[in-house]
């Protein structure tokens, strides 16, 4: 099962061409899917006016060349490893997630339009990234969403915002099952199977404009945006970090000494104390 191609034995009753076809229309749709998204939400305008008003609001220019390597820096630390999740098992989770979707599409048209991975590396491949697809899917469903944990949601309640986690659990799932039956042989499930698997996965790729699709794309942007306002001394507006010890800042703001007195305690870590579970 694990080294033998699933799409290879679906040319008896669907030809390469189809097949094909569809991987090029879920990618259309997930193009269109995510400019719609910046259309109806603005995204594209919002980053070049907080751009703008970054660059008035900058204390100093940062060069190209320090660009690049903030650049750098966000694809090693905000994408390839999550580092903006300070929750072990969330980034875990979210890390399983992502590199088992990515192992499975890549894997999908590499079955799909290649000229021969009917078994081997590919095929394993394509079922440990549907296999690490599901188990960080799975884990982020039952025991980490945000809204269980700090609304007090149960995790069979569905929203708009879950069509992205739902469908691809469902996508992995019955891509799984449907692998197995076919190998197996078991007569007529298989059929029932990979109609499922091509339903959730065309619910995925056809809903980016109602769900967190297109967050995949928009996330690196914004990581590198913030070290872009960081590192020139914009802040987005927000105030300078200061040391509310100092006479100066004191002089500055007289609230601090009248409310805080002249020592300030250090505040500590506020909400990242604790995890949020007191429901």
């Amino acid at each position: 099962m694990i080294t033998s191609n699933p799409f290879s034995e679906l040319t008896a009753m669907i030809s390469a061409e189809v097949m094909q076809g569809y991987i090029v229309l879920m990618f259309i749709l997930v193009v269109l899917g995510t400019v719609l998204d910046m259309m109806h939400k603005k995204s594209a305008k919002y980053f070049f006016e907080n751009s703008q008003k970054s660059k008035a609001a900058a204390t100093r220019t940062v060069g190209g060349g320090e660009k690049i390597g903030l650049l750098i820096k966000t694809v090693l630390s905000e994408v390839i490893t999550s580092s903006e999740f300070c929750y072990t098992p969330r980034r875990i989770s979210h890390l399983l997630t992502m590199y088992g979707f990515i192992l499975f599409v890549v894997t999908t048209v590499m079955m799909i339009f290649g000229a021969d991975t009917s078994s081997g590396t590919v095929p394993m491949l394509w079922h440990l990234g549907a296999l690490m697809l599901a188990v960080g899917g799975y884990w982020f469903w039952f025991f980490i969403r945000v809204d269980v944990a700090a609304e007090g949601i149960k995790w069979y309640e569905f929203r708009q915002a879950d069509i992205f986690i739902v469908s691809l659990l469902l996508m992995s799932t019955f891509a799984l099952i449907w692998s197995y039956t076919q190998s197996n042989g078991v007569a007529g499930w298989d059929t029932l199977f990979f109609v499922l698997f091509i339903i959730s996965s065309t619910a995925l790729f056809s809903t980016v404009l109602w769900s967190k699709f297109a967050h995949m794309f928009f996330k690196p942007a914004a990581a590198f945006q913030k070290r872009v306002i960081k590192a020139d001394g914009s802040r987005e507006n927000l105030p300078a970090d200061y040391d509310l010890t100092d006479p100066a800042v004191q002089a500055k703001f007289p609230d601090i000494p009248e409310y805080m007195g002249k020592t300030p305690e250090n505040m500590g870590l506020g909400i990242k104390r604790e995890t949020p579970r007191h429901y």
